[in-house]
């Protein structure tokens, strides 16, 4: 009798088990899938990585941020780029980018070591996920834009951006205003240069 009631309930144990290990396979594709889904890979982030740290002089970094988009005659964005030679901050009115004012000034391979070193314990290479669009187009209308750039010879090697809007967070998987500051700070004079102050984004 023993032996019957044993070989009854060896079905049902194969059953839990079974179940129990589709489970697990679930839950494991699951996490893979949305991990892979909402960061770079490791590899990539190191590759970039390497890229933002090279002193080289023909490397720089450079912040865009663009304001709402209103008319043409109130539109405002500005660029700050910096490289192991030069810092330079341009102001511009319009979608067709007129240069209003900004500063030039120099630079050292020290200085910049020191810059991009900081960029990059404020996260500047992490990525959201590969699949986010750098079609800008109209993102954000009411708010700011940020791009974070990596430059060689002037060709954008790398641009990661993100907004203030919370639809548009965009490929950027770190702090807009802890990078935002570490660029302004390289301008002395960027607080008076700035075409958005009030806006508290930017710290002013």
């Amino acid at each position: 009798m023993n032996q019957n009631r044993g070989m009854r309930f060896l079905p049902l144990l194969i059953t839990l088990v079974i179940i129990v290990v589709v489970i697990v396979v679930i839950v494991s594709i699951g996490r893979a899938l949305l991990s892979g889904g909402t960061t770079a890979s490791t590899d990539e982030t190191d590759a970039t990585r390497k890229v933002l740290l090279n002193t080289d002089d023909t490397r720089s970094v450079a912040m865009i941020v663009r304001g709402p988009i209103v008319a043409q005659e109130n539109f405002r964005s500005y660029k700050i780029e910096v490289s192991p030679s030069t810092r330079a901050m341009d102001v511009y009115r319009g979608y067709l980018d007129k240069r209003v004012r900004g500063d030039y000034l120099t630079n050292n391979e020290k200085a910049y070591a020191q810059f991009v070193n900081a960029l990059d314990k404020a996260n500047m290479t992490h990525e959201r996920r590969a699949e986010v669009s750098d079609n800008l187009l109209g993102i954000c209308a009411t708010g700011y834009v940020y791009e974070f750039e990596l430059l060689n010879n002037g060709d954008v090697e790398k641009m990661l951006w993100t907004s203030t809007c919370s639809g548009s967070k965009g490929s950027l998987n770190a702090s807009k205003d802890q990078l935002a500051n570490l660029f302004l700070e390289q301008i002395p004079s960027s607080e008076e240069l700035s075409p958005f102050t009030s806006s508290p984004q930017l710290g002013f």
